[in-house]
């Protein structure tokens, strides 16, 4: 399986995961010139932007590790330009999801919700109405 077979896979399995706990999915992979979200979702109170990292099982770096500062700075920048183009009508929130895979399948989600929030990283969201 390439890696990028396996990202889409890890990705599939979060959407499948977050819209089990009442989100739906607005959009996935959304791409602006420098940077990429993963999966924007919403339930009644959020609009979150999720990261997501697929790992296999021990490996050298966790998923969470492999999002780094610059990372964070793209998505928070891809948010707000998401923001500016669609009128956000709820909360938003920035969220990390990692997904372990054991002999090409799913074996575990750990999603961590207001992973980070734009005031770490002086940037502003653009707010909408």
């Amino acid at each position: 399986m390439t890696s990028k077979e396996t990202g889409n896979m890890g990705e599939t399995a979060v959407c499948r995961y977050l819209e089990s706990k009442g989100y739906r999915i607005v959009e996935r992979n959304f791409r602006i010139k420098g940077g990429e979200i993963d999966i924007i979702a919403c339930n009644d109170e959020y609009i979150t932007f999720t990261e997501v990292k697929t790992r296999r099982r021990n490996s050298m770096v966790s998923a969470f590790e492999a999002i780094t500062a610059s990372k964070i700075r793209f998505i928070i920048r891809t948010a707000s330009e998401y923001s500016q183009r669609f009128p956000l009508k709820y909360q938003p929130r920035f969220d990390v999801a990692e997904v372990i895979t054991e002999n090409n399948s799913v074996s575990e989600i750990n999603y961590i919700e207001n992973a980070f929030d734009t005031t770490d990283y002086d940037y502003t969201l653009v707010m909408c109405e």
